[in-house]
Formats: C-alpha cells, structure tokens, sequence
C-alpha cells in the first residue's frame, strides 16, 4: 500500500510540476519567444557557419557572416511584407464585408432552391465568413511584433553560434567524460539541425511557388500569400489548408468563382508536388509525427506562445520527439506520438533483428 501511496504522490508531484512550467512558459513568453526563434535560427544555420569554419574561416567571422547575412534578409523581406501587412490589415474589414455579402447570397440561392417552405438554418449566422482572412492578419501581425525584437533574437543568435564549435570540448573537460558518451546528444542535435534545415528550404521553394502563383493570377498581396505558405509549410497535413483558405477567399471576392478554383487548385499542386514528394524523399525516416499530435500541438503552442507559438508548434513538437527518441526508456513515447510509417519502420526493424537471432 505504502509503494502504490508512493507512486500516487509521485504522479500527482509531476502533474503539478508540468502544469506549473507550463504556465511558467506562458507567463515569460515575451522573453522565451525571441529565445527559441534564435535557437531555432542558429539551428538552422549551423551547418554554414561550420563548413566556412572548415574552410579557413576564423569562428567569430563565421558566425558575423551569417548573422550579417540573417539580417540582410530578414531586413528586406521584413521591410517589404510589413508594408504589405499593413496595407491588407487597413482593407480587411471591406474584404470581410464584401464576403459576408457572398455568403448571404449563396444562402438565399439555397433557400430558394430548396424552396422557402423549408427550415434552412442561416449559413451567415452558423459561421463567420471572414474569420480564416482575420486569422491570417493575426498571424502576420504577431510575427511582426515579434520580429521588433530582431537585434535581441540576432544578437542571442551570435552567441548560440560562438558556442557552437566549443560546447563538446567545454561539456568534455567539465564532466571527464569521453566522446563515445556525447554521441546521443550531438546525433539528437544534429538530427533537428537537418530536419530544420531541409524544412526550411522546402519552406522557402513553397513560399515563392505559391507567390508565383497568386502573382499570375492577379492576387493582391501576392507576397503575403507566399509568406503564409512558407511559414505554415512547417506544419504538416493542416498547415497547407491554413495558408491556402485565406487567399482562395481573397480570390472569390476580388476575381470570381473561377479563379477561386484556380487559385485552389494551385495551392493543392503545390502542397502535393512538394510535400508528398520532394520533402519526403530528402527527409527520409524518423521525422514524422501524427495528424493528431500536430493538430494538438498546433493548439497547445499556439495557447502558450500566442500566434508565433503555432508556427513554431511543429519544430517543437519535432524536437521533443527527437530528444524522446534518443533515450530507449522513452523511445515508446516518440514511436506512439509519430507517423504510422515510423511505426511500421520500427516494427520492420524489430522482425530483421528477430530473424537475425
């Protein structure tokens, strides 16, 4: 009874504990915020900055080059979508109205196809038309308000990238242990870093197909639609519709019905060509994660970091299945929150080694 009474006490102290960091995390979010862009930034850029390390280039250079670099870019593509943000931010309450008018047009075309004797409930009063257009401004904007922080979240990103190259000397002669023992840890690292960096990429050829695509079909806002791609593109399975719905609205309302369709069906070639067949083939195994666990994550982090906390839900999602997965105590856990195409390369490791005995 006192081993069952133990446990019980236990389980109810890490509830508690977990409860309270996670508060503790929303409550800090203004600092932890800019910190995990920067961690996520460094991640990203690591790898530079070591092959120009590997190529004669001094290590605070390295990481001044790409800092420099991150900020060029950020800069002006930060100068040019900001504008374009304020601009749709000024004209989404006439787009929104303009919408709720489509709707009640296509309710009344229902009623009175259905005939006017019938109950039809009122579409316009179920559901609010102009919500996913709304929904993007929200995003944009708080990635605007976080990107106000850029020289904090540059600047902690110099020091990420200093330490980068000595951590394992520091760790080693700290705890005297030998390089054989680091070697989870450096693969767990290793392996966001190229998920990260291989999401990126794909991210970025998304973002400009889809502006190409809006572009050409006479869009406005063209590069806010190709950023919308390119953030949400880090959330699988769902991100795609997040980032397609507020542009193929915008086209109902500004061109049609027929480019509407166009408009969608552009969206849907994009997010099938790139993410059922080139990210998949550079990714390979080990970086999925469930439909289910993406849509939960997308909420909770979205709870817990506000706008930038969805965008940033995947990526943390990932690396805490990574970090699960590098321990075989809780390897269990990383296998049951992953794909199913994880599971079965699991099970299909598990019948070799079986056979193999």
């Amino acid at each position: 009874m006192k081993d069952i009474s133990t446990q019980n006490k236990s389980a109810v102290v890490s509830i508690a504990a977990v409860v309270v960091i996670i508060y503790g995390m929303q409550a800090a979010k203004v600092l932890l915020v800019p910190f995990l862009l920067a961690v996520f930034l460094a991640l990203i850029t690591v790898r530079p900055m070591l092959w120009l390390q590997r190529h004669k280039v001094p290590s605070v250079l390295a990481a001044l080059v790409i800092v420099f670099s991150m900020m060029l870019i950020i800069g002006v593509v930060g100068s040019i979508v900001g504008t374009s943000i304020g601009e749709f931010t000024a004209a989404l309450p006439s787009y929104q109205a303009r919408l709720e008018v489509i709707v009640a047009g296509a309710a009344a075309l229902i009623v009175d196809f259905l005939g006017e004797d019938r109950q039809v409930p009122n579409i316009a009063e179920l559901i609010d038309p102009g919500f996913a257009m709304g929904f993007a401004a929200t995003i944009l904007n708080g990635l605007r308000d976080v990107l106000t922080n850029a020289f904090l979240i540059l600047f902690t990103m110099v020091f990420i990238l200093l330490e980068a190259s000595s951590v394992g000397v520091k760790v080693q002669a700290a705890f005297g242990r030998k390089a054989e023992s680091f070697e989870g840890p450096r693969q767990f690292v290793n392996n966001l870093g190229r998920y990260l960096g291989i999401k990126t990429v794909v991210s970025m050829a998304t973002g400009l197909t889809a502006w190409i695509v809006t572009w050409s079909i006479g869009l406005d806002f063209p590069l806010l639609w190709g950023m919308l791609a390119f953030l949400f593109n880090y959330v699988p399975t769902i991100g795609s519709i997040i980032a397609a719905v507020p542009a193929v609205l915008l086209a109902l309302i500004q061109l049609g019905v027929g480019d509407a369709t166009t408009t969608a069906i552009g969206f849907l070639a994009i997010n099938v060509v790139f993410g059922n067949f080139i990210e998949p083939r550079l990714m390979g195994y080990g970086v999925g994660i469930s439909p289910l666990i993406v849509f939960i994550g997308l909420v909770f982090w979205g709870w817990v970091f506000g706008p930038v906390g969805m965008l940033l839900s995947v990526p943390l999602s990932m690396t805490l299945k990574m970090a699960l997965e590098s321990s075989e105590e809780t390897r269990w856990i990383a296998i049951l929150i992953g794909s199913e195409r994880d599971a079965g390369h699991e099970i299909a490791l598990a019948v070799t080694a079986e056979s193999e005995d």
